[in-house]
């Protein structure tokens, strides 16, 4: 896997040169204070990650629950296993970092919960229902976000224990209707459902860290980040999530995902 994804990098940066103005203007926006050699060096260092989560995205899709258990460990399951025990669904918040396909096929297959993944319905009509059902092999139930308000009100009136993960850095496509913060020195539009399900149903809010020990394999490390939701101040979750991934990024800022064309929205008062 090492070697084709050193293949792919090669490709990708030097070959293809895959979105790299985007992700120069980006990490000069998100960096302002380091010097174009530091940003550079981010910027290989983000090209090599991509390579590997491309190669390990295909092997994702074939591996054994044994395989992506080895290279994609929860290290302390049981603080999520305890709101099973008690009944209660939790969210599941955390960002496009780290590994997230093989967090969509642990879900139902590491945890005790009933894993939902939320997202975007893939655009590629050929390959898109492929990849959508090798997704869901080990039972976690994948949701489009059209439909996930129902898919949540029927488990939560039938009372099965849930585990609604949502990556709360996706790009919001209604400027108004989104939370907007200064994010990586940016002004930046979140999605505000995390939060919405999390205070509607007073579901617990667990964060989990994705740590990648070295290439191929990770670690992942859940903790308490909203215990009662519904005392809260609105946003006060969400705001705490913008401020919580941006220290993560800060730390490894190659870990995330800088191709991605984050902050396309203007602010609705521009």
């Amino acid at each position: 896997m090492r070697l084709l994804a050193d293949i792919v990098y090669l490709i990708i940066y030097y070959l293809v040169g895959y979105r790299r103005e985007v992700v120069r203007r980006n990490l000069a926006n998100a960096f302002p204070e380091k010097d174009e050699a530091e940003r550079r060096g981010i910027e290989r260092r983000y090209y090599r990650y991509l390579a590997d989560i491309a190669v390990e995205f295909v092997h994702n899709m074939y591996a054994s629950p044994a395989s992506i258990k080895r290279r994609y460990r929860f290290t302390n399951r049981q603080l999520v296993d305890r709101y099973y025990e008690r009944g209660q669904s939790i969210v599941l918040l955390s960002a496009h970092y780290g590994n997230w396909e093989y967090m969509v096929s642990s879900l139902n297959m590491q945890l005790l919960h009933h894993g939902i993944g939320v997202g975007k319905p893939l655009n590629d009509k050929i390959t898109g229902p492929y990849i959508a059902k090798k997704r869901i092999r080990y039972g976690t139930e994948v949701v489009d976000q059209r439909d996930v308000r129902q898919v949540v009100e029927f488990y939560h009136r039938h009372r099965v224990p849930c585990a609604l993960m949502m990556l709360g850095d996706q790009s919001p496509s209604n400027p108004v209707k989104s939370y907007w913060t200064t994010f990586l020195n940016q002004d930046t539009a979140f999605l505000y459902g995390a939060e919405h399900f999390a205070r509607k149903y007073n579901y617990p809010v667990v964060y989990y860290t994705v740590n990648r020990v070295r290439r191929g394999y990770y670690e992942v490390t859940f903790s308490h980040f909203s215990e009662h939701p519904q005392e809260e101040p609105q946003y006060a979750i969400v705001e705490r999530y913008a401020r919580t991934l941006e220290q993560q990024i800060r730390q490894r800022p190659e870990l995330w995902l800088w191709s991605h064309r984050r902050w396309k929205l203007k602010h609705p008062e521009q």
